[in-house]
């Protein structure tokens, strides 16, 4: 088709043809189409979308179209790097100039742009501004800019910085350039300071949905933040899962105390050594690492779109942190789990880090005011029994319609309350007043566990009728009850250096018998699977998907690229659940375009193919109907033996483990594993002693036996994630030579009696 032909066609359709070409997406998401044409329009424009909701698309399509050089600015150079590789794998012209490439990488990079082989250059606020790269764009004539993370602009944004501020400058020297604010986060206050502080002129504003449903919002009291923590990672085992924590200190200890409990985790922070946290992000990217332990130094550098669980060991300091952090969740569109462990000691902890912050401000009252009305509204959605969804829809300007949206811990009604809640809190209310207010919260749980330290037996109060009196609760427990009845303003704590406990007028309506109480505690029931994770799932063969993420990680690794820039794992489920043996059908799964059909088609066909014969799986299945239709059972046909597979064979028959095989074949894991479950299946081994324990075994063959071996994702979820599922295949695999067959999923009658 001539230049002129593809000018003349529909906008709409040039742009959907551009986009099924470069990225392999059939349809836009809301608002992309709109914030695509005020680039191609040079009409200034501020977009605000939720993370994951497309805001990059929207910048990069324009340039594409109109066959010219753009601009971004972004604050990061390892996120600034990580897009410039996923769009040169899609085939995309992108270039990033930035202070951490060498003399010669950087005049490569700026001579690619001069000479007009770029349509996309990444650049920081920092180098924007200087006048040489000025005068450099001023010649290339460059007539658009987009300014990535934008709310960093605003003094009311949760992240402001400085830099963006000398930003008003592209304004001066473009004056028939179009500026376009791109950002996630933006109250209506923040909205209008980026567009007055750009001096944006008439600009499109679009301002997408905040609200999330593909994640899952929890809200748990803190007792054992260590062992709560550790029991949702394992909910997500082999899965990317990231926990912000308050202090450097708390990083540390929690990602140690994560390692040694056979996680693979590591901390993240801003005193570490530059090239010791690239490390660590690098890691996390290749997924060599499954689990980062932050500070909210760990933030918009990350562009990996497969984190399956965000947690928080502490309450952020605003909604906007915390729709910021949790935004890092789910980015692929599936689902994603949000916990926050809370307690009202972070309340008292970021009063007075507010308090010193704000002493070295300008304005101490001004900071200190802003501060404080952020931390209020994070209490409220910690403490209000109001659907996450809505809160979060509602705080940043947006009505929630919906009146049960399935995926919070209100709206499925997760939340257990304390038996005996008031008569508990009477005990501690009482407590406070035998001790004459005059003490705090670890005094108090002191007396009332009955404990011997030197200040009970200075002031004896081992003598009162409160000694003792909750000695059956853990500590931990009782400290959080005892702070949670300071959240409902039935006991108050003065803000002193060392603050003490003190009875207020509701103090006395409890400890009368006029008002009831109720007091959360940490769950005791299993965490049910939601509608939101019930649906991403269906269809999908999990093996398959587990098998895909191996093969991903083994190309990943070759071209030394984070793996969810081969494809995402939104794309993997698909492949999982349409099962493509040729690249025609391949090629009409979301996520793929031309170049990656051309580069990763035959590889991934090949997989997948080998993959179905050998579990008996039908390919080609329908995107409508493999959701909803079981894989016809087929009879699996012996796969040929090549050299590396006879040479595994015979390591296995001796008793070989997994490690031994893969460094004696230079092979990867998830290779070794695959050969070892073609062996059992072929040898039919009496035992598989060497590569699982026994009572791993035993536990997965009871699941088996009531579940099923087929599919295995039922077994993994019964078993709570804490068997991986290698390990399940190897023993589903075994248990069937020995039964000749697939255990059968009982039926409903049966599985009754």
């Amino acid at each position: 088709m001539t230049e002129s032909a593809v000018q003349s066609e529909p906008l709409h359709h040039r742009i959907l043809a551009t986009v099924k070409q470069m990225w392999g997406f059939e349809r836009l998401r809301p608002l992309q189409e709109e914030a695509i044409r005020a680039g191609l329009d040079h009409r200034d424009s501020l977009i605000v979308l939720p993370t994951g909701g497309g805001k990059s698309l929207c910048y990069q399509v324009p340039p594409l179209l109109a066959n010219r050089l753009d601009v971004v600015i972004s604050p990061l150079i390892a996120l600034m790097k990580d897009q410039v590789d996923g769009l040169r794998q899609c085939g995309y012209p992108a270039q990033a100039l930035h202070s951490g490439m060498h003399g010669d990488e950087a005049r490569n990079a700026e001579r690619d742009i001069a000479r007009g082989a770029v349509r996309l250059a990444f650049v920081t606020p920092e180098r924007i501004v200087t006048e040489r790269f000025l005068r450099l764009l001023q010649d290339l004539k460059v007539r658009a800019f987009a300014i990535d993370e934008a709310h960093c602009i605003s003094h009311w944004g949760h992240d402001f910085r400085p830099e963006y501020r000398q930003l008003v400058v592209l304004k001066e020297r473009f004056p028939t350039a179009s500026l376009h604010a791109y950002t996630a986060t933006a109250t209506p206050r923040v909205q209008q300071d980026i567009v007055d502080q750009l001096r944006l002129t008439k600009p499109a504003v679009l301002i997408g949905t905040f609200d999330r449903p593909n994640l899952i919002y929890r809200v748990v009291p803190r007792v054992d933040v260590y062992d709560q923590t550790l029991q949702v990672i394992r909910r997500h085992q082999g899965q990317a899962a990231i926990v912000y924590c308050i202090s450097r200190r708390d990083t540390e200890d929690l990602a140690s105390w994560l390692t040694d409990n056979c996680i693979r985790a590591a901390h993240y922070h801003a005193g570490m050594e530059p090239d010791d946290r690239r490390r660590t992000q690098d890691a996390f990217a290749e997924e060599k690492l499954d689990v980062i332990v932050a500070t909210v130094a760990f933030g918009m550098g990350i562009d990996r779109s497969d984190v399956r669980c965000v947690l928080h060991a502490g309450m952020p300091k605003s909604l906007e942190h915390y729709q910021q952090e949790t935004g890092r969740a789910g980015r692929d569109g599936l689902e994603a789990e949000c916990v926050l462990f809370y307690s009202a000691a972070d309340d008292q902890k970021w009063r007075m880090l507010i308090k010193k912050s704000a002493e070295a401000a300008a304005d101490p009252e001004q900071v200190s005011l802003a501060a404080n009305e952020l931390l209020r509204h994070m209490k409220r959605y910690c403490n209000s029994p109001i659907c996450r969804h809505k809160l979060l829809s509602e705080y940043f300007g947006q009505p929630y319609d919906r009146t049960l949206c399935g995926a919070c811990d209100v709206c499925l009604e997760e939340a257990e309350i304390a038996p005996e809640s008031t008569v508990i809190a009477r005990k501690i209310l009482s407590c406070v007043a035998r001790v004459d207010q005059r003490f705090g919260v670890t005094h108090v749980v002191d007396v009332l566990l009955g404990g011997n330290t030197d200040m009970i037996r200075r002031w004896q109060h081992d003598k009162l009728s409160t000694y003792g009196l909750l000695k059956e609760l853990d500590r931990k427990n009782l400290t959080n009850l005892v702070y949670q009845l300071i959240d409902q303003n039935l006991l108050e704590r003065t803000a002193d250096e060392h603050p003490i406990l003190r009875l207020n007028a509701a103090s006395w309506e409890v400890l009368r018998g006029r008002q009831e109480v109720k007091l959360l505690q940490p769950r005791t029931k299993a965490v049910r699977k939601t509608r939101v994770e019930a649906e991403s799932w269906e269809g999908v063969d999990a093996g398959l998907f587990e098998s895909l993420r191996g093969l991903r990680r083994e190309l990943a690794e070759k071209q030394h690229v984070p793996a969810f820039i081969i494809f995402g794992d939104a794309t993997l489920r698909e492949l999982a659940r349409v099962r493509p043996s040729t690249l025609d059908v391949f090629a009409r799964v979301h996520g793929v375009g031309q170049r990656k059909l051309a580069d990763y088609g035959t590889c991934f066909v090949e997989h997948i193919a080998a993959y179905c014969t050998q579990q008996g799986l039908t390919t080609n299945q329908s995107p409508n109907t493999a959701a909803r239709s079981a894989p016809e059972p087929q009879v699996p046909r012996p796969r040929p033996l090549t050299a590396a597979r006879r040479a595994a064979f015979a390591l296995f028959a001796d008793g070989a483990s997994i490690e031994k095989v893969m460094t004696t074949l230079g092979r990867a894991r998830s290779t070794t594993t695959r050969y070892l479950v073609e062996y059992i299946q072929r040898e039919r081994p009496p035992s598989v002693a060497p590569w699982v324990d026994s009572a791993t075994y035993h536990v997965v063959q009871h699941a088996a036996q009531r579940l099923g071996t087929t599919p295995l994702r039922p077994i993994f979820d019964a078993l709570d994630g804490q068997v991986p599922f290698d390990t399940i295949r190897l023993v589903t695999r075994h248990l069937e030579t020995v039964s000749t067959g697939p255990l059968q999923t009982p039926s409903p009658a049966h599985a009754r009696q």
